[in-house]
């Protein structure tokens, strides 16, 4: 317990360094930062809707270089396969054997490009990776080293296509995050930079010196399952996730991963703010990127043009803070 309580003081000054670092070419986009590292604490995998140009590559592969651990990057196409994700097996007549070429889902951080351009049967390949961390290949499973961390963007304007996410899918990404374009400070920020010669991409990426390895996160996570959450704010996780599935403009509730999602992130949340304990406010933050991606609307509340977004907020307004 000590050693696991060392490493949870610990977390707060990486979380510092990592963002100092990706600050030096990142403009903006905290919250996306706070979120993937959300997600690497916890053990989830965080979905990323918003247009080009918003930064979602970049954060994504500096947070991998600077955590010192795998990266992948797998461009979704129409015509991809699950064997391009996972891999397959292949016979080599020299050796009159099969030998295994494993696709791109077998590493600590895979970036998944534009993730709605995938039919639904290759999107099927990464729920078994997502959700138990192995891949099967033409019957043998393999499993996915620790961490593993899927990070999928999709871009909500191009329709040409594109498929929508099945519901299986998206549930098994713990977080969802809608990101716009900065505002006139922070594009006034990119113009300097750019300006000043400051937003080179493969010089900032070369200079990059990680800050934790594979071993490192996987105590950190271990370390944050120790973050207490008192029988109070428990209930008002399950409350949160009881009113999506109570409520009359809602066809599809949030599931109990979502629960498990509050859970874990919060925790996650605190620790990287420096407490040993959840607060309603770690909760409150993290409702909306947990519940929006599982939530399907009533036909009629689509008619009225409602959306999940302005439903959730009202949910997470009524429901009782203790």
């Amino acid at each position: 317990m000590t050693d696991l309580k060392d490493e949870l003081a610990r977390i707060p000054d990486i979380y510092s360094e990592i963002l100092d670092r990706m600050g030096k070419f990142v403009v903006g986009n905290e919250d996306l930062i706070l979120l993937c590292m959300v997600g690497m604490l916890s053990g989830g995998h965080l979905l990323v809707e918003g247009t080009p140009g918003t930064g979602k590559t970049s954060i994504v592969k500096a947070l991998a270089k600077i955590s010192g651990c795998g990266f992948s990057r797998f461009q979704c196409a129409v015509d991809s396969q699950p064997a391009d994700i996972i891999g397959v097996r292949i016979f080599e007549p020299d050796s009159q054997e099969f030998s295994l070429r494993r696709g791109p889902i077998f590493t600590n951080f895979l970036l998944i490009d534009e993730i709605n351009r995938l039919a639904p049967k290759t999107q099927s390949g990464f729920i078994e990776a997502m959700s138990e961390r192995q891949a099967t290949i033409d019957g043998i499973t393999i499993p996915i080293d620790a961490p593993f961390m899927v990070i999928a963007t999709q871009n909500p304007f191009e329709f040409e296509g594109t498929f929508p996410l099945i519901e299986a899918q998206k549930d098994r990404f713990m977080f969802s995050m809608v990101l716009s374009h900065l505002d006139e400070n922070g594009e006034m920020e990119i113009i300097r930079r750019e300006h000043q010669g400051n937003l080179d991409w493969i010089t900032y990426y070369d200079q990059l010196e990680p800050v934790m390895d594979a071993d490192l996160i996987n105590r950190y996570v271990d370390a944050t399952r120790e973050v207490f959450i008192e029988e109070h704010l428990l209930e008002y996780i399950r409350d949160l996730v009881m009113a999506t599935r109570k409520h009359s403009d809602i066809h599809l509730g949030a599931s109990s991963r979502a629960s498990i999602a509050l859970v874990r992130g919060s925790k996650a949340l605190a620790a990287l703010n420096n407490r040993t304990y959840v607060i309603p406010d770690d909760v409150k933050w993290l409702a909306p990127r947990v519940l929006e991606h599982r939530i399907i609307l009533e036909r009629e509340a689509e008619i009225s043009e409602l959306t999940v977004s302005q439903i959730i907020g009202e949910i997470v307004g009524n429901v009782e803070v203790p």
